[in-house]
């Protein structure tokens, strides 16, 4: 797409997103791609936050007092436990992919995944995200057993599943073990493109055949999508926008692309810091309630990548609880952080830096903000 919109400046822009929540295609155009370099800040490594608050131009302003306005200074944290890296999918960006034999294996047992939960809940948390590939291995009733011990165990904390394209009877089944939310990245809401990063055999129509069933069974749902991934367009960023608009998501998770080794995309640049920080002040003015998170990817390409993140509208942190001879086969992307940290070293780490960036962390397992939420 060309932009188009000449008539109203960068400011004036930011300004009706601000007042309105909504800009038309050639006006999101023009944001997205911001020939004015209207960023956060410079983000050269040696830039400290400091810096970048001191640096903030309009649109991260007007995002972080949006996400002030509703959520104030709060940071929610939801505890990540990678429960397998095998996975059936050949993505083409993916580490963990079918065909990538330099991965080392491995599933977490029952006692390793409650065990797990038990570190976390001693540590404050009170949401556990249980992600990992599409692995065959677990199946519906060994995933509903796991479930269920874990709601059962921890009645007070949310259960989110991340584990990919599964049939409406999977989910339902999930659901009434006790999961109440699920994450599933569209990744791209462009056919076109979505083709260049999947094998024949995925379709985006049956990914967002199963977003569609999670809202409709009553899942709180999370979608999202990679900035700067191979052959993204502005374009295919504006089809993403519009998707979620239709979806209406609890949680709009987005994180730039970064190469992973022994996969078809491992040469490509991972250049999208400023635009993924650019696309997360975008996506809070137009969905203010949505839960945001500044993901471990931005903290994997600037060292305080995560930081700028919730400087630029997102309000939620995903420590990683996964056992540390675990997490290091979970590479979903060369270079990530926190591979070797202990899970208490890590909350300390994230509580300076969030308090860092001006905000705190709260333990709430929900979004007080959305009435659906419990």
């Amino acid at each position: 797409m060309k932009c188009l919109s000449k008539d109203m400046t960068i400011q004036g822009l930011v300004d009706k997103l601000y007042n309105s929540g909504n800009l038309d295609d050639d006006e999101l155009c023009k944001l997205i791609a911001d020939d004015e370099k209207n960023d956060l800040c410079k983000l050269h490594v040696e830039k400290s936050v400091e810096l970048c608050k001191l640096e903030q131009t309009s649109l991260f302003k007007m995002a972080d007092s949006k996400r002030r306005e509703i959520y104030g200074e709060d940071v929610y944290i939801r505890g990540l436990i990678e429960m397998t890296n095998y996975c059936k999918n050949d993505c083409f960006y993916c580490g963990i992919r079918r065909s990538n034999s330099c991965v080392k294996r491995y599933r977490m047992t029952d006692d390793e995944i409650m065990s797990t939960c038990q570190r976390g809940y001693e540590l404050g948390f009170r949401t556990f995200v249980l992600q990992g590939g599409e692995d065959s291995f677990y199946t519906d009733s060994k995933m509903c057993e796991i479930v269920s011990k874990i709601r059962n165990r921890y009645p007070d904390c949310a259960i989110t599943l991340s584990i990919g394209e599964k049939s409406r009877e999977s989910y339902k089944a999930y659901f009434e073990a006790g999961a109440n939310r699920y994450l599933l990245r569209h990744e791209t809401a462009s056919d076109s493109h979505y083709r260049k990063l999947h094998p024949d055999y995925m379709s985006l129509d049956n990914r967002k055949r199963c977003l569609y069933d999670l809202k409709e069974i009553g899942y709180q749902v999370g979608s999202g999508f990679m900035v700067g991934s191979p052959y993204q367009t502005t374009d295919d960023l504006i089809k993403d926008i519009r998707f979620l608009q239709d979806l209406d998501p609890d949680m709009i998770g987005i994180g730039p692309f970064i190469p992973a080794a022994n996969t078809p995309f491992e040469k490509f640049a991972n250049d999208g810091l400023e635009l993924t920080l650019r696309m997360i002040a975008i996506l809070r003015l137009i969905f203010p309630y949505a839960l945001i998170p500044a993901t471990t990817a931005l903290g994997s390409i600037h060292p305080e990548g995560r930081e700028m993140g919730l400087m630029s509208g997102a309000n939620v942190i995903m420590p990683n609880l996964t056992p540390t001879q675990n997490r290091k086969n979970y590479k979903l992307y060369d270079n990530k952080i926190c591979m070797d940290d202990d899970p208490e070293i890590c909350i300390g780490c994230i509580e300076n830096r969030v308090s860092k960036a001006g905000y705190k962390i709260v333990n709430n397992i929900g979004n007080p903000k959305r009435k659906e939420f419990k």
